[in-house]
């Protein structure tokens, strides 16, 4: 049975103020979960206008948007120029292919986190000839002077960081819902805006020509339609890519967790108790940067082969209710929900840091704290301490949310490689990965990709992976024609099964 609940709401109705906060949270549980500390406390920014309620135009008279500022949008250029310096295949594939124009009459409708980096895909999407409208994934990671450079570029952007759930939808619905705009393509990360179109849209859904997802979440819900029987477009699994797998998820988490615990609590890492849930790449990321600051890290794990992992790699595997108590800082990673419960977070010490490292806000149970004999106090920004009755307090980062990008960056250098890939799969020679599944689905002749979720080819993976080398000043060894024979390899690759994962 797919999980996903209806959507009820009306949108040509507008909600006051207090009413978007009262809105029921059924519509997703992967991206508005415990969206608002609003009912706990108050905040500065209640007192500022939603730019829902704003008219603004950018400097061509466009009103196709909706952000923050749009007069911040002189700042947010210089932090994507700043960008592109670290995305050298995105900008190669810009320069290369924007002759060729392969996206040309592609209608992208696109679901992520809005930054630097995701401007930068973005315009060279727009650059290779296609259209695009864009929605953020998450209601805290957008930049808000980012959105504000690419609305006052012409692209039509709804998004602004601290969204409420009701204003997260909306957005998603301002990208679809264009009269004489038919989306042919959707760029999703979690899955909320397919499965938007599908539940809301659904002619048009069938009219889509193929989805790339990139988060565990979306995947998840893909594989759900298709087992249904419901999945009536070609899909691309760009999350299991071996470049999405290794370099966002492992090395990106592996240099993110620290930065985005440092900006939040200032705190210091030696000799602190952690525990991380979850032992797949998020998770060996987080326990490898802690483990080298001096941290004593636990590790909790369902799948026996990640667990053995982890005790190979040094660390003691436990079951949450064993450290619960003692830890001074708890990391999801798993992707699951409830990973976290009321009963965990009651037994944790004065003090404990709580955060998430997954896609999904449901891997700590933040609902249960929404009651009336605990206290919510913001200290600062995507920080939370809740205070219990006996004065006890945790540390809650991002109302459980994904703690990098919700309160930090993420490294552009590993952005360059996902980004790519997303963008290019049909022109290996030129692109990388979700360029490269974007293209490639697009482009592919009819009958090539059945109505199915699909991994991205190993050819392609390889490419996006040895776009980036130039930039360590790399040189690959390159086989001769007898080494290639014995192994029964092409010259240029692939050099590994479409199976092998590492």
């Amino acid at each position: 049975q797919i999980q996903f609940a209806d959507q009820k709401q009306e949108f040509n109705k507008r909600p006051t103020k207090i009413g978007r906060r009262s809105l029921s949270r059924s519509i997703s549980q992967s991206s508005t979960d415990s969206y608002s500390s609003a009912a706990s406390y108050t905040d500065s920014s209640d007192d500022e206008t939603s730019p829902r309620d704003k008219q603004q135009k950018n400097s061509k008279g466009s009103s196709d948007f909706c952000v923050k500022n749009i007069k911040q949008a002189e700042f947010g250029r210089r932090e994507i120029e700043i960008a592109e310096q670290e995305m050298p295949a995105l900008m190669a594939l810009r320069k290369r292919a924007q002759g060729e124009k392969p996206l040309a009459g592609a209608k992208i409708v696109g679901c992520t986190h809005i930054t630097a980096q995701t401007a930068v895909l973005m315009e060279t999407l727009g650059a290779l000839g296609a259209q695009c409208r864009w929605a953020a994934c998450n209601i805290y990671s957008t930049l808000n002077e980012v959105a504000a450079a690419l609305a006052e570029s012409g692209f039509p952007v709804f998004a602004w960081k601290g969204e409420s759930e009701d204003d997260f939808w909306w957005c998603i619905d301002r990208c679809v819902n264009v009269e004489g705009w038919q989306p042919n393509m959707i760029l999703d990360d979690g899955g909320d805006l397919t499965h938007w179109i599908y539940k809301k849209y659904p002619n048009m859904f069938k009219k889509i020509k193929g989805i790339v997802e990139e988060s565990v979440t979306g995947v998840h819900r893909l594989y759900q339609l298709s087992k249904a029987g419901k999945l009536c477009v070609p899909a691309m699994n760009v999350n299991d890519s071996v470049t999405k797998q290794k370099f966002d998820n492992l090395y990106c988490c592996r240099e993110s967790i620290l930065d985005g615990l440092k900006r939040t609590t200032d705190m210091m890492f030696g000799g602190k108790q952690v525990v991380v849930c979850g032992y797949g790449e998020v998770g060996k990321g987080c326990c490898a940067a802690l483990k080298a600051m001096g941290s004593i890290v636990y590790v909790t794990e369902i799948d026996p082969i990640c667990a053995l992992q982890a005790c190979m790699d040094g660390f003691r595997l436990v079951k949450l209710n064993e450290v619960i108590r003692q830890v001074d800082i708890v990391i999801t990673c798993t992707g699951n929900k409830n990973v976290v419960t009321r009963e965990h977070l009651d037994r944790m010490k004065n003090g404990c840091i709580v955060c998430n490292m997954g896609h999904s806000n449901t891997e700590i149970d933040v609902a249960s704290l929404r009651t009336p004999e605990l206290t919510w106090e913001r200290v600062r920004s995507q920080v939370d301490h809740v205070i219990w009755p006996d004065g006890k307090r945790i540390v809650l980062l991002a109302e459980g949310r994904l703690l990098n990008l919700s309160c930090s960056t993420v490294p552009t250098f590993v952005l360059s490689i996902t980004a790519t890939t997303q963008a290019t799969v049909a022109y290996p020679s030129v692109f990388s990965t979700q360029a490269l599944a974007l293209i490639e689905l697009y482009n592919a002749p009819e009958g090539r990709y059945k109505q199915d979720v699909y991994l991205l080819p190993k050819k392609m993976d390889e490419y996006v992976a040895s776009l980036h080398l130039p930039t360590f000043d790399a040189h690959l060894t390159e086989l001769t024609d007898e080494q290639a024979k014995y192994l029964g390899l092409n010259k240029n690759g692939p050099f590994k099964p479409n199976y092998y994962r590492c």
